[in-house]
C-alpha cells in the first residue's frame, strides 16, 4: 500500500503543514487500532485514511483523520493534501467529494494547475466567557472568546498582530483547559497589520490531542473565515497561520458552506509494509 507525505497550504516544500496521505483498497476500513498506528508512526498533525465508495468512482470517497492520538472529526489540510494524491497519483481534475463520519459531505475542487478549493460547513462563532485560566495559559489577555460549535475550538481573539505572533502558551495548561471545557483546541486570531497581503492572522494549539502548534488549520479557518468576513465587511479573504512553518489560507464564505483555497507539494511516497 501506497502511503504520502504532503506540505498543505503551501506551493513549496518543507512549508505548510504536512499530512500523511493513505488510499485504501476498496472494502471495509481497516481497524482502528492500526490506524491509529499508522498515524502515530508518521507523527504530522493529522494523516488522512481515504476508502473508495463502491459505484462512486474516482469522485467518490469516505474519509477519516488521526492524529498521533486520536481520530479527529475534520481536517482541512489533510482533506487538501488527499485531492492532491488524487490529481497526481490517480489524474483526478474536478471535484472530489468526501463523506465523512462527523461533518457531513465535504467537497474538493481541483483544477488543472493544482490549485485545490475545500467546500466545509462553516462554524460560526458564539461569544462566551474567557474561561478560567486561558490568560494564563497564553500568557496573555484575550479580547473575546467564542465556541464554534460541532468544531469544537475555543475561538480566541487578541488585539493585534504582534499579540498573535508573541504568544508561548503553557500547552500542559492549554491541553488540562481543552479537556475541561471539552474543546479539540484554542485557535488565536488578530486582524492583520496595515499594508499585508493577508487580511488576519491566526495560531492553533491543541496538545490535548498530540498537537502542540499546528503549522496551518485548514478546519480552524471554517470558524475564522465568518468572524473575519462579518467583522471586516467582505467575503473573501486571506488568513495567514503565523505558526514557524506558516501557510496561507485564502477563504470565502458562502452560506452555510465555506470555501478554502491553496496549494500542496508531495514531498516523500513510499509503501506501507504492514
Amino acid at each position: 500500500m501506497r502511503i504520502y507525505v504532503v506540505d498543505a497550504f503551501t506551493d513549496r516544500p518543507f512549508a505548510g503543514n504536512p499530512a500523511g496521505v493513505c488510499l485504501l483498497p476498496a472494502g471495509e476500513w481497516p481497524q482502528d487500532g492500526w490506524m491509529q498506528q499508522v498515524a502515530a508512526e508518521l507523527n504530522h498533525s493529522e494523516t488522512a485514511f481515504a476508502l473508495p465508495r463502491p459505484g462512486a468512482g474516482e469522485a467518490g470517497w469516505a474519509i477519516r483523520w488521526f492524529t498521533p492520538l486520536a481520530e479527529t472529526n475534520l481536517c482541512g489540510h489533510a482533506t487538501l493534501a488527499t485531492a492532491h494524491v488524487l490529481r497526481t497519483e490517480r489524474g483526478h481534475i474536478g471535484t472530489v467529494r468526501f463523506s465523512s463520519r462527523h461533518s457531513g459531505a465535504l467537497l474538493a475542487h481541483t483544477d488543472a494547475e493544482g490549485t485545490i478549493t475545500l467546500d466545509f460547513p462553516a462554524a460560526p462563532g458564539s461569544r462566551t466567557p474567557v474561561p478560567e485560566g486561558l490568560a494564563e495559559a497564553l500568557g496573555t489577555t484575550p479580547a473575546a472568546t467564542f465556541r464554534t460549535g460541532a468544531l469544537g475550538d475555543l475561538l480566541t481573539v487578541l488585539p493585534d498582530e504582534d499579540a498573535v505572533r508573541a504568544v508561548v502558551p503553557d500547552l500542559d495548561a492549554v491541553a488540562a483547559l481543552t479537556r475541561r471545557e471539552k474543546r479539540r483546541g484554542v485557535i488565536v486570531t488578530a486582524p492583520a497589520w496595515a499594508d499585508r497581503t493577508y487580511d488576519f492572522v491566526s495560531r492553533f494549539f491543541s496538545p490535548a490531542e498530540g498537537i502542540p502548534e499546528d503549522p496551518v488549520t485548514g478546519s480552524a479557518h471554517t470558524a475564522l473565515a465568518p468572524y473575519w468576513s462579518e467583522r471586516l465587511g467582505r467575503d473573501g479573504l486571506t488568513g495567514l497561520q503565523a505558526s514557524v512553518r506558516g501557510g496561507l489560507v485564502r477563504t470565502a464564505v458562502r452560506g452555510d458552506r465555506v470555501h478554502l483555497t491553496g496549494n500542496a507539494v508531495t514531498v516523500l511516497d513510499g509503501t506501507l509494509h504492514t
